[in-house]
This record gives structure tokens, sequence and C-alpha cells, in this order.
């Protein structure tokens, strides 16, 4: 099977959902089919998926994050509901990079030089930009992905530099 075919258009998101949790591949089906997700845990992926939990939460900010004591993908539900596709697809590529860092024994939440400094972000920014080319994105529909409302504008234009948007 070639894997460079597939791309979100592929993936289904259950958007059924209810609180609290859900495993990975109840909510987000395909992405085992997906290259990048392969790229990152190879011949583990169908169990890494299978085994990683999905915790849902209802707020008003938010996206996706990982929750390090419990190995778990935390999804704001009304994001996951409203939010469009291709940027769903690219924040669960990017939180699956840090799933593989944790996995690795990497700390993900050493933000002493900020957000946008933190080498881990970066890497999983720079692995969903590299996605986002792929699957045919322009660089402005990337810097739109990109662009978070918590973001100062000096952040944001330091995220296009170093993930090789701008």
């Amino acid at each position: 099977m070639d894997r460079k075919e597939y791309g979100p258009k592929d993936v289904k998101i259950n958007k059924r959902i209810q609180i609290p949790a859900y495993h990975f591949t109840t909510i987000f089906k395909g992405f085992d089919k997906i290259a990048a997700v392969h790229q990152l845990f190879g011949s583990q992926t169908n169990r890494v998926l299978s085994k990683l939990k999905v915790k849902l939460y209802v707020g008003e900010w938010g996206y996706f994050w990982i929750d390090d004591d419990e190995r778990a993908l935390v999804c704001n539900l009304t994001y996951l509901k409203k939010g469009d596709k291709r940027h769903i697809y690219l924040d669960v590529i990017h939180e699956l990079v840090h799933i593989k860092q944790h996995m690795n024994g990497r700390e993900l939440f050493d933000m002493d030089d900020g957000y946008v400094n933190t080498p881990t972000e970066i890497e999983a920014y720079k692995y969903a930009v590299k996605e986002a080319k792929r699957i045919g994105m322009t660089k402005k529909q990337i810097a739109d992905y990109l662009k978070m409302e918590w973001l100062s504008d000096s952040d944001f234009k330091r995220l296009l530099k170093v993930t090789g948007v701008q």
C-alpha cells in the first residue's frame, strides 16, 4: 500500500462523541493509513493508536494537548465538532509527534524559553507543516492554520520562520 496517497480526505472524524474519554481509533479513523503517522511509529503504529486514549472537555479555549501523566490526547469537544477538518487533521499529526516524544522520554512542557522556542513544539509544528505541504496547502493556508489567538505577533512570526512557512 502506498501511504503517500492518503491524507485528510481519507480519515474520518466521529463528531457524535460525548464526554469523557474514548480510544483514539473510536474518534479518529484512518490515521493508521497516513504515511506521516507510520514515519513516527513504524511497525508499532496500530498498537500505539489503538491504545491511545482521547479525553474530551467542553470549553471556550484550547484545541488539543497531551496529558503526559496518562499519555492521552486531550481534545476540546467544541473544536472537534466545529473546527476545520484540515486543521484538526494537522493538530492530530502535531499531537502524535508529542506522543512519540513522550514515549521517548522527552519533556513536553519545558516552556522556560516560551512556547515557540520549545524544542518539542518546534519539532511538532515542523512535522505538521511538512504534512500540510504534502497535502497541498498553500503557504497562506498553512499560516492561517498556525495563527493562534494567544500568540503574540512576534511569536507568530517566529513560528512561521522556524517552520519554513515564511
